[in-house]
């Protein structure tokens, strides 16, 4: 039995802001790229390519929030909601290769550092950093409910951080000359990229292989539904996410005797579900008897 859910509404709601960061980061990732050629500082360019992460991510939130509008057809039932999925598994990727890279020149430039205009890198770097900082002002009240924000909202986050050792790289070479500094803050945002990678990787991948959704406890749902009065059993337990807020439960429920009417224990199931975890898509097949062990038990 399935009960009404959000077909994304929240998502809809923050989409303004996501243009809006998008627009600017994409702005300021132009300049950047100009910047950091002409002045020939690693650090700039590697958070250049940082950024290009960050717009690549705001745009593939984008597109979520848009294909979430789209209604399930006859050949997506389940609608598009695992484009967002797909989408982190490719950002995932572009990261990795954007991280290597910055490390593979980072080690050269050890080598043989190279002259870099420190008074250019700086002023651009700044500009960056307010860029992100109006950025993240405009993503932090969806960051709260929409995972699919969220992972905007801390992409530009972390490019902060990226803009302030920019800075600070600039300011060790303005005032000392040491040029190492460069490509050691290029080392250190390529560093920073690739936790956050294989973070992202691990959460896209966890969903498109239909893992329990984050926060939620397989046992806590068995013990709430084997609780209920009237109930006698629970057995073939699954629960995945279509998306990373669209929870959905299967489950076979042995009644205790015949007398329990089963269409009033799937509907007060249902309400349970979704009452106390947010569950709003469930599919609940009552028995009397067990229908025998079935491949996946969970």
């Amino acid at each position: 039995m399935g009960a009404g859910h959000d077909h994304g509404t929240s998502e809809i709601k923050h989409e303004k802001p996501l243009w809006w960061a998008f627009g600017l980061t994409a702005s300021f990732l132009i300049a950047e790229v100009v910047g950091g050629l002409l002045t020939n500082s690693l650090a700039l360019l590697s958070d250049a390519a940082h950024m290009m992460t960050d717009v690549i991510a705001l745009a593939i939130s984008l597109f979520a929030v848009r294909l979430s509008r789209r209604p399930p057809d006859a050949k997506r039932t389940y609608g598009y909601a695992r484009m967002e999925a797909i989408g982190a598994m490719i950002n995932g990727g572009l990261l990795f290769v954007v991280a290597g890279y910055i490390l593979w020149e980072a080690a050269g430039r050890f080598r043989q550092p190279p002259e870099v205009a420190s008074g250019g890198m700086l002023v651009i770097a700044t500009i960056g950093l307010v860029v992100n900082l109006i950025s993240m002002r405009l993503l932090k009240a969806g960051s709260g409910t929409s995972l699919n924000v969220r992972g905007a909202y801390l992409e530009v986050w972390s490019d902060m951080l990226g803009s302030v050792g920019v800075i600070i790289g600039a300011l060790i070479i303005r005032f000392t000359g040491w040029t190492l500094a460069d490509p050691i803050i290029a080392a250190l945002i390529g560093l920073w990229v690739l936790p956050r990678t294989w973070t992202l990787l691990r959460q896209a991948g966890h969903v498109l292989m239909q893992g329990v959704p984050a926060g939620m406890e397989l046992e806590s749902l068995r013990s709430m539904l084997v609780s209920h009065p009237g109930v006698r059993e629970i057995h073939d337990l699954h629960v995945w996410a279509l998306g990373s807020q669209q929870p959905v439960l299967t489950a076979h429920v042995v009644l205790q005797d015949a007398g329990v009417d089963a269409e009033q224990m799937r509907g007060a199931l249902a309400e349970a579900l979704k009452e106390q975890f947010n569950v709003h898509h469930a599919t609940l097949q009552v028995e009397l008897t067990p229908c025998g062990e079935a491949h996946g038990h969970a």
